[in-house]
């Protein structure tokens, strides 16, 4: 794989950067690996009560990521989020059980459906949130980004919008040397 994106369907700045990295991916011809990063993991203990439906559902699609990965299917699991994507984000809505199930059979997915509600893929989630974790430390959430040749992944990029494709590629250019050099460590402004 060219990169391995760790990503929980539930955040809205993630799927701006996923739109980014596809971009990117068709204009290189990478491949990309789509991976679990779970923000109710990240949160267990203090889920809010508003979130609590919108992250079970997002827990209930990365079962089916996993799965996938499992079997090599990654371009299935990339498939499956951007019609889970255009269904919540692009739509304006919250994710939920209806959409995740309407997102598998829109993406040609129904024979892995059984996956979402198979709690023994949960560990896959746990130990692919864990990686994803470990590779870039505390305080981060989704998404993480990892590359071949970089000792370690980063958070984000975080992008307000989704760049054309050439910016979509100076983003890429440039991040790849820093994520590739050891000495890096972060870069960060605030948000507006």
């Amino acid at each position: 794989m060219d990169a391995t994106y760790f990503f929980d369907p539930a955040c809205p700045w993630t799927w701006r950067t996923s739109r980014w990295l596809v971009a990117v991916a068709e204009a290189r011809g990478l491949r990309v690996e789509w991976r679990a990063f779970s923000l109710a993991i990240l949160n267990e203990d203090r889920i809010a009560p508003e979130y609590a439906d919108a992250l079970a559902a997002s827990g209930r699609a990365l079962r089916l990521v996993e799965a996938l990965r499992a079997e090599g299917r990654h371009d299935d699991a990339g498939r499956f989020y951007a019609e889970l994507g255009a269904r919540t984000h692009d739509a304006g809505n919250p994710p939920s059980d209806e959409i995740v199930d309407s997102a598998v059979e829109a993406a040609g997915l129904a024979a892995a459906a059984p996956a979402l509600d198979d709690g023994r893929w949960d560990r896959a989630v746990r130990e692919s949130h864990d990686l994803s974790y470990a590779s870039v430390g505390p305080d981060v959430g989704s998404p993480v980004l990892m590359v071949p040749g970089a000792e370690r992944g980063i958070h984000g990029p975080i992008l307000t919008e989704v760049p054309g494709t050439a910016d979509a590629l100076t983003v890429w250019d440039s991040l790849l040397p820093l994520m590739r050099l050891p000495a890096f460590h972060e870069i960060k402004r605030a948000r507006h």
